[in-house]
C-alpha cells in the first residue's frame, strides 16, 4: 500500500527536483556573475593616475656659480739683499722689520775704516734695490757678515697676493682675470683677480696653486691663512633642473622620467653643483626628456600619472 502511494506521487517528486536544480543553477550563475564583476574592476582600478603632476625638462645656461678654496697670504715678490764685501763691517743699521723704504734708501752703512787689502777706497752703504717693505733683518750694528749673505729681505712694493691651493679639476675651472673674494680670519674681505695658474700638481698632495693679485692688502701680514671664492661663472655651461625634481635615497640621486604611456620610470642621475633651488645634472639625463618637476616621492616605478599641460 506504500508503494503504491510512491507511485501515485511520481509526478510532484520529479517536479520537486526540478525545481531544486533551478536554484542551484541561479546561485551558480549569481556567484560566477559577482567573480566576474569584480575581476573585471580590478583593471579599472590600475589605470587610475596615482597623481596629477608637471613635468620638466633640462635647462641649459651659464649661472653663478663659484668656486671655494683655502690657501695664504704671501709676498708677490721678495728681495734678498746682502753686503757685496768680504770682511767690512756694518757701521750702523737703519731700517727695521715693517718699515716702508723707496728704491735708494740707506739700509746700513758699512764701516770706513776697514778696507779691503791694497784698497783705500772708503766703503759705502747698502741701498734699497726697490720700494717695498721690510719683511726681515739680520743685519747688526758691528758685525761683519760674510759676502753674499742675507742682510734684510724686502717685499717689492708692498704687495701681497694669495696663493689657493686646489686640485686639478678645480685648476681647469680658472682663468686669469677671474674675480675672486679673498675672506681673511679677522672678517675683513679683499678683492682680486687671478694671476696666474699652476700648470701641473703635487704628485704627492694632488694640489696646485693659483696666484690672487689683491687690490688692496695694506695692513695685511704675510703668512695669514685666508679663505676665497673664485666666480667661474663664464668657464661653462650648467645643465641643471629644479631641487624638487631630484630624489635622494641614501647616497644615490634619481629622477622619475615620465614615458610616452604617462609612467614614471626611476632613473639614476649625476649631480653637480647647487645655486638655489637648481642642481646641476652632469649625467643620467637625456635633453629634452621629460621628468616629474615635484612630488616624486609619492611615486613608485611604474606608476600611472596625469600630466597637466602648462
Amino acid at each position: 500500500m506504500m508503494k503504491t502511494r510512491i507511485l501515485d506521487n511520481k509526478p510532484l517528486l520529479i517536479k520537486m527536483l526540478l525545481a531544486s536544480l533551478v536554484l542551484a543553477g541561479g546561485a551558480v550563475w549569481l556567484m560566477g556573475h559577482s567573480i566576474a564583476e569584480e575581476a573585471g574592476a580590478a583593471p579599472a582600478a590600475t589605470g587610475r593616475p596615482a597623481l596629477t603632476v608637471r613635468t620638466v625638462v633640462l635647462k641649459e645656461g651659464k649661472w653663478s656659480e663659484t668656486l671655494s678654496a683655502n690657501g695664504s697670504i704671501l709676498p708677490w715678490q721678495e728681495a734678498i739683499i746682502g753686503s757685496q764685501l768680504q770682511g767690512v763691517r756694518i757701521a750702523e743699521v737703519k731700517v727695521s722689520i715693517g718699515d716702508s723704504v723707496k728704491r735708494g734708501e740707506v739700509l746700513a752703512t758699512l764701516d770706513n775704516a776697514i778696507r779691503r787689502d791694497g784698497d783705500d777706497t772708503p766703503q759705502g752703504k747698502i741701498l734699497a734695490p726697490d720700494d717695498g717693505i721690510i719683511s726681515s733683518t739680520s743685519a747688526n750694528a758691528g758685525s761683519m757678515p760674510q759676502a753674499g749673505v742675507e742682510l734684510f729681505r724686502l717685499i717689492r712694493k708692498g704687495r701681497l697676493e694669495w696663493r689657493a691651493e686646489l686640485t686639478a679639476d678645480e685648476l681647469m675651472l680658472l682663468r686669469r682675470g677671474m674675480k675672486v673674494h679673498v675672506l681673511l680670519v679677522g672678517g675683513r674681505t679683499l678683492s682680486g683677480t687671478v694671476r696666474a695658474i699652476s700648470p701641473s700638481v703635487d704628485p704627492h698632495t694632488r694640489y696646485g696653486y693659483a696666484l690672487v693679485a689683491l687690490n688692496d692688502s695694506s695692513g695685511v701680514i704675510a703668512g695669514a691663512f685666508a679663505r676665497g671664492t673664485f666666480d667661474v661663472s663664464s668657464a661653462r655651461k650648467v645643465r641643471w633642473l629644479p631641487a624638487g625634481a631630484v630624489l635622494q635615497r641614501g647616497s644615490q640621486s634619481y629622477v622619475l622620467a615620465v614615458d610616452a604611456e604617462s609612467r614614471v620610470h626611476e632613473r639614476v642621475v649625476q649631480i653637480g653643483q647647487r645655486n638655489g633651488a637648481r642642481i646641476e645634472i652632469t649625467r643620467g639625463l637625456q635633453a629634452g626628456e621629460p621628468v616629474v618637476e615635484s612630488g616624486g616621492a609619492f611615486l613608485t616605478e611604474g606608476d600611472l600619472v596625469l600630466v597637466v599641460k602648462e
